[in-house]
């Protein structure tokens, strides 16, 4: 589910970066306690701040599953350097797994206006069809948005929304080969649950990009 927030008057962030949110009264004893760290997933230039989560039955989610339209929330930040370098001669590769989309989402659409920017190859990584969050937005951003390639993969297929046609299985240095070419000279960054970053750390490691020019941003629970 994604949530809307009106967007704080001089609120300023970079695409990628993270806020902590807080949610008034719905701790104990009607404190502000309940805090979860989210990365922005709209541009530093849209109206409203909107973040992403897959609703697991936790007591903050419950809670932010019932917000009423117009409650207030306090949000800390922003925070974080998992940001797009400036560097345009130099390729960026986006590795995604699930809700790990959101960074990318907000990067992609800070980027969609500027002609300015690097190459950028996102490969995203998912079970079901419908489990991949903003695929349909995505795809606009690649047909809009120059120097943008957007690789979708599916690990498990069903048939509920037609034929399949994208790739299938995890991300592997075939799959980067095949639709970036040669990664040495990128830099690459990695958004997903833990095990899906350290799975993708070594793909990238064979794929030829150096631990240096890789980072990552683990989302523990989501």
């Amino acid at each position: 589910m994604a949530f809307q927030f009106e967007r704080p008057r001089n609120f300023l962030f970079r695409a990628g970066q993270f806020v902590d949110l807080a949610l008034r009264g719905a701790g104990p004893g009607g404190s502000d306690g309940l805090i979860h760290a989210f990365s922005i997933a709209s541009s530093p230039s849209a109206e409203e701040i909107v973040v992403v989560t897959l609703m697991r039955d936790t007591a903050f989610k419950r809670a932010l599953s019932t917000l009423a339209i117009g409650a207030e929330v306090r949000i800390k930040g922003p925070m974080g350097s998992f940001t797009l370098h400036n560097n345009v001669s130099r390729p960026a590769v986006f590795l995604a797994g699930g809700i790990g989309i959101a960074p990318f989402l907000s990067m992609i659409s800070s980027v969609a206006s500027n002609t300015l920017h690097p190459p950028i190859s996102l490969f995203y990584a998912n079970r079901y069809y419908e489990d991949a969050a903003f695929i349909d937005t995505l795809r606009d951003l690649e047909s809009s948005t120059g120097n943008l390639r957007f690789v979708p993969t599916l690990t498990r297929v069903n048939n509920a929304h037609g034929e399949w046609k994208g790739e299938t299985g995890r991300i592997s240095s075939e799959m980067l080969s095949k639709h970036a070419g040669n990664l040495r000279g990128s830099i690459s960054y990695v958004a997903g649950p833990p095990a899906m970053v350290s799975a993708a750390r070594l793909v990238l490691n064979e794929a030829g990009v150096d631990d240096d020019d890789i980072r990552t941003e683990e989302f523990a629970g989501c």
